[in-house]
């Protein structure tokens, strides 16, 4: 059922999308042009591979979250004017009150988890951040993110999957692990679609038969699959679409039971029962998986990971890093954030999402340990929602916004960015909060600082990353 706090693009955007993405196995492709050395690698070689490499995590919160509220500036007296009904409390006693970080932001209470990494030095948050770019529409500005080329539709490409081609390009003449790029999203991610091998693995029971439509976006992969499907235009698919999409899975009806089970049920099948239709190049990633099975996998340290979306997806990528497999980048998700009536102040739907947020994070970092040394964690949102609130007591799809940096080699304890003010003359067209930082800068930046790639001037195509400009995010 569509959320009723939300607009109806992005009810669209979260059931059949106008892109299907036709699954045909419980180990999706980014990308079906793969070089032949990425599946015919033998398991012993990448065995070799095994170690503590840098990992990059990100999550994107679709749907566009509150910026405003998600990191408050409580100290600027504007927020207060333009939220009669939904602003957060200043600091002070009680616990439905910022938490205050410097004197003019903190975080909302709901984010009470994610306070000591904060404190330790280990987040750090960037505000007034995002696209340049002035939509407002949730399928383009995800795109233009993905991608990291803002007002760009023919981009073939994901900023994630050229930053896989520039380490690869870094560690050339070595060995190179099977698994370098991986989504524990439902649908593939545009960030990581293109000719760099990576996986997606989710829950695909609402795809392949289960009721109702997939809670996740299908992103466009049409792009490098001839199996995607165009829905001609129009925003929802009819019965006989899904129904054809659906017959263009496997028929044996073993596999399908057993892909519907989701991503647990990788570690316990027969290789020989996950054969795609292109044939069984998936077998040795699906062999390879399964070194890190789930069944057996022990959360450490007293971590408590929310048992829902963002949660289980985080809980995977820390079995998989934990592995030591290779893993150099992972994705995952959580929607949820169109608040457009009824979106809350200390309760409600906003408040909800964020507890979720920040459960998850922090047990992802709790889980990790010291391993975090080697993790950052980036999270990004498509754009930020308007200053004032509207009649329905929401917000509407706005301009800049806030992103975090979590990681044990993070410069955090800080909010970094250009404070622009939200004065109706210092708002961005009127109605909303101004971008002082590209978003392409912070993705860059970590990339560069974290990562390393051989190549930086590649991630992002017309746009050039100047590190005499960094914030200094990542130690170095």
């Amino acid at each position: 059922m569509a959320k009723k706090y939300c607009c109806d693009e992005y009810t669209r955007l979260t059931g059949v999308s106008r892109r299907v993405f036709v699954r045909t196995g419980g180990l999706a492709m980014v990308s079906f042009g793969l070089a032949p050395c990425f599946m015919g690698r033998a398991l012993g070689a990448t065995a070799s591979l095994q170690g503590r490499g840098k990992i990059l995590v990100c999550v994107f919160q679709r749907g566009a979250v509150d910026g405003l509220s998600m990191v408050v500036p409580h100290g600027d007296r504007e927020y207060y004017k333009a939220r009669q009904n939904i602003a957060i409390e200043a600091p002070g006693r009680g616990s439905n009150r910022v938490i205050d970080l410097d004197g003019f932001f903190g975080l909302h209470p709901s984010l009470a988890p994610l306070q000591p990494w904060y404190e330790e030095g280990h987040l750090a948050i960037v505000h007034a951040v995002g696209s340049p770019d002035a939509t407002r529409s949730h399928f383009d500005a995800q795109d233009y993110m993905e991608t990291g080329t803002p007002g760009v539709k023919s981009t073939p490409d994901g900023w994630l999957n050229r930053l896989l081609a520039e380490t690869a390009e870094a560690e050339l003449g070595g060995p190179q692990a099977l698994i370098r790029g991986l989504a524990v999203t439902q649908q593939e991610p545009l960030a990581l679609s293109g000719p760099q091998a990576s996986l997606a693995v989710g829950d695909l029971q609402q795809f392949l038969g289960g009721e109702g439509a997939p809670s996740q976006r299908a992103r466009g992969t049409d792009r490098q699959m001839n199996a995607a499907t165009d829905m001609a235009g129009s925003d929802m698919a009819n019965e006989r679409q899904v129904e054809q999409a659906r017959r263009r899975t496997s028929g044996n009806q073993r596999q399908r039971e057993m892909l519907a089970s989701g991503f647990e049920a990788l570690y316990g099948a027969d290789e020989r029962d996950i054969v795609l239709s292109t044939g069984s190049e998936a077998l040795d990633a699906v062999a390879f998986l399964k070194t890190a099975d789930p069944l057996r996998y022990q959360v450490a340290n007293g971590a408590e990971y929310p048992n829902v979306g963002l949660g289980r997806q985080l809980r995977h990528v820390a079995q998989l890093i934990k592995a030591d497999i290779g893993l150099e980048i992972a994705f995952a998700d959580i929607e949820g954030w169109d608040t457009h009536r009824q979106q809350g102040s200390t309760q409600g739907p906003l408040a909800n999402r964020l507890t979720e947020f920040g459960q998850a994070l922090a047990a992802f970092a709790r889980d990790l340990g010291d391993r975090m040394e080697d993790v950052v964690v980036l999270t990004m949102s498509e754009f930020g929602r308007t200053v004032e609130e509207n009649g329905s007591r929401g917000t509407d799809h706005g301009h800049a916004n806030a992103c975090m940096v979590l990681g044990g080699q993070v410069n955090g304890g800080t909010v970094y960015g250009d404070w622009p003010g939200l004065s109706r003359e210092q708002r961005y067209q009127g109605r909303d909060l101004a971008i002082t930082t590209d978003f392409r800068d912070v993705f860059g930046e970590v990339a560069d600082t974290h990562l390393s790639p051989a190549n930086r001037d590649t991630l992002f195509p017309g746009h050039v990353l100047e590190p005499s400009n960094y914030k200094g995010l990542i130690k170095t």
